[in-house]
């Protein structure tokens, strides 16, 4: 699963668990007379102050599912192209001088190729 497809399931969840929320939304007039959205000072304080809390535990909720499914969104290690580390041991013998110029030029033709 990639991290594109994991974050979509997850906000896919995020939405469905905020369902319930929108429908009581939409009840009627008076429903939040003297409740915490009924335009006393504590409603417009704690209630942004809510929203940041729980946004913050949703996102890490997401950290911890991707960290569990081993997703991280990083790409893997950078690796040399092989005929390059093979060039590189070659270079190295012939420093050491376990081979001489000529099997050096001729397995280097080889591997340039």
């Amino acid at each position: 699963m990639n991290l594109v497809a994991a974050m979509r399931a997850v906000l896919a969840g995020i939405a469905l668990a905020a369902l319930p929320a929108l429908a009581s939304a939409q009840a009627g007039p008076g429903y939040y007379d003297g409740h915490m959205w009924g335009g006393a000072w504590h409603g417009w304080f704690l209630g942004p102050l809510m929203m940041i809390f729980w946004l913050a535990v949703m996102v890490g909720a997401v950290v911890l599912i991707l960290r569990w499914l081993g997703i991280t969104g990083q790409a893997g290690p950078r690796h040399k192209a092989s005929g390059t580390d093979a060039l590189d041991i070659l270079r190295e013998r012939f420093a050491k001088g376990e081979i001489d110029k000529a099997e050096f030029e001729e397995r280097r033709a080889l591997l340039e190729r």
